[in-house]
């Protein structure tokens, strides 16, 4: 025994420990995203009840993790996104903060019970968990931590310190704090949200935040169809052999472009992909209007970052940067008229759920200013409009 003991009952190569623990960092990253995420916190997936269980109980094993605290955590981080009262939002606390210190947010956030009880509900309560996941979470790390020890000896003591460092920082740090700040944004809202990258490859698809924040419930979190979401793939083949169920998914726009028509179809189409059409105005009118603009006026006058400042969801702007987007406007009809005409669409959507006849009025109203506006790129998008009569 004392000859077995450096290395347990298994003496790997180097290369051998390091794949050992990226497969057991990877499947708890898969019961974060897929469990505790997709399924318990949003709905959006229905994972099977052994399936549940077994992500359950490694997440208890592997990570100490109580099911119904992170859910409580994440339902009220969505419900006060980067406003105060998000748990871990790097606008409130500062971005090095939440990125070094996301498991002490955590931490205090699961230590309101008003909080946990009030955003927890719906959450595993059996005999199980009453007695022994949500009574005991570090046991589970202890007998992990043991384990361990006893199939790899002392190379176990770096293998455990890296995985359980993983989520704290990856999960916890990086995507609560650098999926608010670094990245790209497909899609505008008051949550300062990014896709770090659009191949979710490492963190269980969780890199795609922005598109998570813009469609919480969708069980999918990849949304451009150039992107990857490697949960999606593990929900595709567990659901394959009737492991999971699909609920709900982003919806991805079916254009038809011979239609002409608007019609009740439009308008529910349009409300249907909203996220999606404001990104289309943005691509298709905010930025061409830009350009146009500034190859007609003196160089230098039009400031390089208008098109940001007109894109940008106006709650995340700050003071200085509102003061500068006031005074364009000001300065620029063409620029003041864009924006209206986006928030004629917006409260077009608003109205549709309770007259769609009414609605449908409006939006035809709508296209009839935008074609005879004078601005190119604002008639061009509304002609192509009647296409979203074929979403479905």
């Amino acid at each position: 025994m004392s000859a077995l003991f450096p290395y347990g009952l298994f003496e790997l190569s180097f290369w051998g420990y390091v794949a050992v623990t990226f497969v057991t960092i990877q499947v708890m990253f898969l019961g974060v995203t897929l469990y505790l995420h997709r399924d318990q916190s949003h709905g959006g997936l229905t994972l099977h009840p052994v399936l549940r269980h077994l992500f359950r109980f490694w997440l208890w094993y592997s990570s100490g993790v109580v099911t119904k605290e992170w859910v409580a955590v994440h339902r009220r981080h969505h419900a006060y996104a980067d406003k105060v009262g998000d748990p871990h939002s790097p606008l409130i606390f500062g971005l090095r903060r939440v990125v070094l210190e996301g498991y002490e947010l955590y931490s205090a956030a699961t230590r309101d019970s008003s909080l946990v009880r009030n955003y927890g509900k719906g959450t595993p309560d059996d005999w199980i968990e009453r007695n022994l996941y949500s009574r005991h979470p570090n046991l589970g790390l202890v007998l992990f931590s043991l384990t361990f020890l006893v199939l790899f000896g002392i190379p176990a003591i770096l293998m455990v310190v890296v995985h359980l460092s993983a989520q704290p920082f990856f999960a916890g740090g990086v995507v609560n704090g650098l999926g608010h700040a670094v990245g790209y944004r497909s899609f505008e809202m008051p949550s300062t949200a990014t896709n770090l990258v659009p191949w979710g490859m490492l963190l269980g698809g969780e890199e795609l935040h922005n598109n998570h924040h813009a469609f919480p419930r969708s069980a999918r979190f990849a949304v451009q169809r150039w992107e990857f979401d490697i949960g999606w793939f593990w929900i595709c083949a567990f659901r394959a052999v009737g492991l999971a169920r699909v609920r709900y998914v982003a919806p991805r726009p079916h254009l038809e472009h011979r239609r002409s028509e608007l019609d009740v179809d439009t308008v529910n189409a349009l409300f249907t992909n909203r996220m999606h059409v404001l990104r289309e105005y943005a691509r298709r009118v905010v930025l061409p209007v830009c350009r146009e603009l500034a190859r007609r006026e003196p160089r230098g006058s039009v400031p390089a970052m208008t098109p940001r400042l007109l894109i940008r969801h106006p709650t995340l702007l700050a003071e200085e940067a509102k003061r500068a987007l006031r005074e364009l406007l000001d300065r620029y009809e063409v620029l003041r008229r864009v924006v209206e005409y986006r928030e004629g669409l917006q409260h077009l959507w608003n109205d549709a759920s309770a007259n769609q006849a009414r609605a449908v009025g409006q939006l035809k109203e709508w296209c009839a200013r935008a074609e005879a506006s004078g601005i190119r790129a604002l008639r061009e998008f509304s002609l192509g409009l009647p296409a979203y009569g074929a979403a479905r």
